[in-house]
């Protein structure tokens, strides 16, 4: 049996990985450090389940995934990620994951999450499913497409253009492009509007 962990920040990737091999010393773990590295990955050994970060350089967690599932439908996938938008969290569902969590649990809740994907359960973060179930999600997004959506959530909380390029590995002018993409999909005409919107839609929390 095996996972394979897919991160792009080496530390933490490494970190959850010696907590893997040492509480399930008969699991493999390999890692991957992108999305286009996970997707060769697989295809060297399917595994057994593979735990995606949201927020890749290039293709986005939430892209990779859709691939992954469209090639081996029965793959099952763990979101772990550091963002807990519900919008985010139904995008991954969506896409065919097995289950979500946060960074923010502890480690003996990851592995229960390990281990109930691997024997066929689904599994959401106790928190994260109650307000799933008792928020209805909103259709402005419905039309996003998962690069669209990971571009919308950091220029909503402020991130700068350039800053964005060099996360996701694209040129500044690529994500102008999609800034003027989404202020029309979205009928906004500024950036501060879509700042308000972002709130508005539960993506942006404000501290309190």
């Amino acid at each position: 049996m095996n996972i394979l962990l897919v991160d792009d920040h080496a530390v933490v990737r490494q970190g959850y990985a010696s907590l893997l091999r040492a509480v399930l010393p008969a699991v493999e773990v390999r890692e991957a450090a992108s999305g286009e590295e996970a997707l060769s990955r697989v295809q060297e050994a399917v595994p057994h389940l593979v735990i995606m970060d949201f927020g890749l350089p290039g293709i986005s967690g939430l892209e990779t995934t859709r691939r992954l599932r469209q090639r081996l439908p029965q793959l099952r996938v763990l979101f772990f990620s550091m963002h807990d938008e519900l919008p985010l969290v139904r995008q991954a569902l969506d896409a065919g994951a097995s289950g979500y969590l946060t960074k923010s649990s502890a480690p003996e809740v990851l592995i229960e999450a390990v281990r109930r994907i691997l024997d066929g359960h689904a599994y959401i973060e106790q928190v994260l499913a109650t307000e799933l179930a008792y928020t209805p999600s909103d259709q402005r997004l419905q039309g996003m497409t998962p690069r669209e959506l990971e571009i919308f959530l950091m220029l909503a909380r402020g991130t700068p253009t350039r800053m964005i390029a060099d996360r996701l590995n694209i040129s500044s002018k690529t994500v102008s492009n999609h800034l003027t993409l989404l202020k029309s999909k979205l009928q906004v005409s500024s950036h501060a509007e879509l700042v308000h919107l972002g709130i508005d839609m539960g993506v942006v929390r404000v501290a309190g």
